[in-house]
């Protein structure tokens, strides 16, 4: 007790200065390395000791000096994480899981958000990121335009894209984490399938989008199999107003009889449709059947509650990270994370023939 009492005096005459690392060695009696090894999580150190330089630590209130630190590791233990309007439910949730994966290992994050999708746009976005001296980035925009501009600046840091691309060459250095989407269409539309529907349209996204091109694919390879004729009805946006749009025009042909059930490329757009079959007066799933792909939370509390596939957002976003600070070249490769169907009161089997 001596020594903190000791040094509080002389704190106290230059309170200018904030406490440094060797007071905090002072104080706990340890030296200036011990210090470095508990703030850096060292195993290599008594649990007394530890418990003896936290306390210093927070008496003290020592703060590290990061910017001493970067330059002598040459690290800023900073992530950059690149992506896309924030009104879009998949990505931001990503964004999100990315964000607290990086706290939780020691790590900042700094976040760039693109409002167009051209490879200008990306390549700018992608420039301010790097010059911020980052460690590595994250890059949570599944559009095609982006991994061009990922392809054309071949960056000098770590980067993991996360979106379902198929066409990544054996030895490419961007590494992509995301979650199977060809196999969630592929559920969606078997369990379609399952109760007896055989008219099944598909909304699908808008195109230059890697999710929109594989749910299509999975949907596609699904009803062909079964021997039914894919009937695509192409959607504008991922927003609700597209799926409205799209519910308004396939209305009358499900009165018609031409269509018995719907997938749509996400819950925004099922949303859509459900509220245009509603003011047509077609009843879900009386009428016809809907399913979406996501599982926003408003999914399981709208009228009927909306059958969906499962994306694990947080998942993927942990996934991401690991993969980022993953130095085994051996693990290189697409990392696929499996969705899950959830069935809701939105699908049932077909009222007609």
């Amino acid at each position: 007790m001596t020594n903190v009492n000791t040094y509080r005096t002389d704190a106290e005459s230059s309170s200018s200065r904030p406490p440094s690392m060797a007071d905090v060695a002072a104080v706990a009696g340890v030296s200036h390395q011990t210090v470095s090894r508990v703030l850096n999580d060292h195993p290599n150190v008594r649990e007394g000791t530890r418990v003896r330089v936290l306390e210093a630590i927070k008496e003290l209130g020592y703060r590290r000096n990061l910017a001493a630190r970067a330059l002598a590791t040459a690290q800023t233990r900073t992530i950059g994480i690149l992506t896309i309007g924030s009104e879009f439910f998949g990505p931001q949730s990503t964004v999100l899981a990315v964000e607290a994966a990086a706290r939780a290992q020691g790590y900042f994050v700094t976040v760039t958000s693109m409002d167009s999708y051209d490879i200008g746009a990306a390549v700018t976005a992608l420039n301010h990121l790097t010059d911020q001296s980052v460690d590595g980035v994250v890059v949570v925009a599944p559009h095609d335009q982006v991994t061009e501009a990922i392809d054309e600046l071949k960056l000098k840091v770590p980067v993991v894209v996360v979106a379902a691309r198929t066409n990544v060459l054996e030895n490419d250095p961007v590494h992509y984490v995301y979650v199977d989407q060809r196999d969630g269409a592929r559920q969606a539309t078997e369990h379609l399938i399952s109760l007896g529907h055989q008219k099944i349209v598909h909304v699908s996204g808008p195109t230059g989008w890697f999710d929109a091109t594989e749910r299509k694919i999975g949907w596609g390879e699904t009803m062909a199999a079964a021997g039914y004729d894919a009937v695509e009805f192409p959607a504008e946006s991922w927003l609700a107003p597209s799926g409205y749009d799209a519910g308004v025009s396939l209305a009358p042909r499900v009165k018609a009889g031409e269509i018995t059930a719907v997938f749509a490329s996400n819950d925004y757009l099922a949303i859509g449709l459900l509220r245009a079959f509603w003011e047509a007066g077609v009843s879900v799933p009386e009428d016809v059947s809907v399913v979406g792909f996501d599982d926003l939370q408003i999914a399981e509390f709208y009228i009927p509650k909306l059958t969906t596939v499962r994306q694990p957002f947080g998942d993927v976003g942990r996934a991401a990270l690991a993969e980022l600070l993953n130095d085994d070249p051996a693990s290189s490769g697409p990392r696929m994370i499996a969705p899950t169907m959830i069935v809701r009161a939105s699908t049932a089997p077909p009222a007609r023939s």
